[in-house]
């Protein structure tokens, strides 16, 4: 079957009063149908704008996309607070999708989403759905979001860092439904998330950023056994381990420095003023995505 999302050579870029931000450069990136792609990096690294950069939600998008959104394509967003209207009830902003999307009457689209919340593990979902956001919990907050994504049974969600203000326990309930509600309704999913464990969980194939760059994507078992760019590297050196630190220290490895101002990016490859195994090459040529085995692309001169 054709891939479910086919992105070629996307860039979003912003002007300012400083110069152009590219955000997104050039990424290309697929995702088959009933998969789950993970995608990693640094905060400012261009995760979520490129996945706003899919939904058309940056400013000016061309073309028409409401019927798309919400039906096609669904997003839950990094933060539930901010994203659920404090003025409507819980139940009526599931409703409304349902009512626009769906044609349903507004008893019927009431009835989907209390099922919706049922779905989702909300207990007695009938009061819930009369409460308001600020009368809910964060965990609840994001089953609600969950539940208003999955309620047209989308083909595409897209779920930017969806446990990032969850404990660690709700994290996993959270996790968890996501990978029964997509093998029940068959939706695909973008995970976005700094968690590198999260992805290697719940993901069939990663894909990770650095300034607006994808620098390395493949299948996770892949990207997790043998990570091929140096950046990929310091993130999966970066990861906390019991009784091991640099050097046997006891310190957490870090990845030097910082990312690069957008507005001034170094030339060649974006990474080379952080990366441990730089090469005058590296100041000179932008490097392009390499295939070193099937379907595991690598963006450095070092596999050239």
């Amino acid at each position: 079957m054709p891939p479910i999302l086919e992105i070629e050579n996307l860039s979003t870029h912003f002007e300012t009063a400083r110069g152009t931000v590219k955000a997104v450069d050039g990424v290309d990136l697929q995702l088959n149908e009933g998969d789950t792609l993970g995608i990693a990096g640094e905060s400012g690294c261009g995760k979520t704008v490129l996945a706003l950069s899919v939904m058309r939600l940056i400013p000016r998008p061309p073309g028409e996309m409401r019927r798309v959104r919400g039906k096609r394509i669904s997003m839950i967003f990094q933060e539930p607070m901010t994203s659920l209207n404090p003025v409507f009830r819980i139940g009526d902003q599931i409703a409304e999708t349902l009512r626009l999307h769906e044609g349903l009457s507004a008893s019927e689209a009431h009835n989907r989403a209390v099922e919706m919340l049922r779905l989702v593990g909300i207990p007695a979902p009938e009061a819930r759905a009369m409460d308001y956001p600020h009368q809910m919990s964060g965990g609840m907050r994001q089953r609600v979001m969950i539940a208003m994504a999955l309620s047209c049974r989308p083909r595409l969600m897209l779920a930017d860092e969806p446990t990032t203000a969850l404990d660690v326990t709700i994290q996993a309930q959270i996790l968890e439904l996501i990978q029964e509600l997509k093998r029940e309704v068959g939706t695909s999913v973008i995970l976005i998330t700094h968690d590198l464990g999260v992805i290697a969980e719940a993901a069939q194939y990663a894909a990770v950023m650095y300034a607006g760059w994808v620098v390395e994507q493949g299948p996770v078992d892949a990207i997790f056994s043998t990570p091929l760019h140096p950046y990929t590297v310091g993130l999966m050196n970066s990861i906390p381990r019991i009784g091991r630190g640099q050097a046997g220290d006891g310190y957490l490895n870090v990845i030097p420095g910082t990312i690069p101002d957008l507005l001034e990016l170094p030339s060649g490859c974006k990474f080379r003023d952080r990366c441990p195994r730089v090469m005058p090459v590296c100041a000179e040529r932008k490097p392009e995505l390499l295939e070193k085995t099937p379907g595991h692309t690598v963006r450095c001169w070092l596999h050239a």
